[in-house]
């Protein structure tokens, strides 16, 4: 097992106080580090905005994408999605760009449970009915929206590694069906890339709020944003959200959907030992995935 990817730079808030006062002095705020994920970290920059600024190098080309795609993405969806209102261009004092972004009022969704997130099925459907339109020039992702066969060899070791501590008999057996499963033969469609619960946040009564981090967008599959049904809810809230969906998938991407719960759950199983709120993310999907 392993812990967070270790930063490639460490920021604070001196730097980021800097940045600001270098390249959008108008914008002046209180700054305070609300997230520190895997490839990003999130400042709250007074009451309205917030600083998302990469901690390793490879989420530098990403925050470009988000750049790039976002505005395009708010147009269309009818959920709010962190649109950068301003662009942080690489300095002598930070070597790679960053983004001001509006700050979204709700509850993180890797900090409740399935049955509190139950009122996301509906609303994350149409989201993704929403989102996913035919994009063969969006960005490529090497570990997003791919032949599930390319990632075998990942997974593989993944689940030996999880092998010394917990059951991956299921595990596995949901992984050699959708491997079997027919390939995507439509063409690529949009993709979040990472539609974890931990990228939701919820209204106070339980609704879809935001979804955030669009680090991974990328075309491809559409089976890879369908993980999110194994991530996100149990097995009846699974169900609305299926039966929800605008173009309902059939059976052979629901199989790699599954498959994609695998991949994306055993990643966060083997480097979160570290981030309980990864770690209980990935306990969750991995429970539900034999369902």
């Amino acid at each position: 097992m392993s812990d967070t990817p270790p930063a490639d730079i460490r920021t604070d808030t001196e730097l980021v106080a800097r940045l600001i006062a270098e390249q959008h002095p108008d914008l002046p705020g209180e700054l305070r580090l609300v997230s520190d994920g895997w490839d990003n970290q999130l400042y709250r920059l007074g009451e309205h905005l917030a600083v998302r600024i990469p901690r390793r190098e490879v989420a530098a080309h990403l925050i470009e994408h988000e750049q790039s795609l976002l505005p395009g993405i708010a147009a269309r969806v009818s959920v709010p999605v962190p649109v950068p209102v301003r662009v942080g261009a690489p300095s002598a004092a930070f070597p790679w760009p960053w983004s001001i972004v509006e700050w979204f009022d709700g509850t993180d969704g890797a900090s409740v449970g399935a049955a509190e997130r139950a009122g996301l099925a509906e609303p994350l459907a149409r989201f993704l009915g929403e989102l996913a339109v035919p994009a063969p020039d969006a960005p490529h992702n090497p570990v997003r929206g791919v032949p599930l066969a390319a990632r075998h060899e990942a997974v593989g070791l993944r689940l030996r590694s999880l092998s010394g501590r917990m059951e991956v008999a299921d595990l596995e057996d949901a992984w050699r069906d959708a491997l079997e499963a027919p390939p995507w033969a439509g063409p690529p469609l949009l993709l979040h890339g990472d539609l974890h619960p931990g990228n939701l946040l919820l209204t106070p009564e339980g609704g879809l709020a935001a979804v955030v981090d669009f680090g991974d967008v990328t075309s491809g599959d559409p089976a890879t944003d369908l993980a999110t049904a194994w991530l996100t809810f149990d097995g009846d809230a699974r169900e609305r959200f299926r039966r929800e969906l605008p173009s309902p998938p059939d059976a052979a991407t629901w199989r790699r959907a599954r498959g994609w719960a695998v991949t994306m759950s055993t990643a966060l199983a083997t480097a979160s030992d570290d981030n309980p709120r990864m770690a209980a993310m990935a306990r969750h999907a991995i429970e539900q995935i034999p369902e």
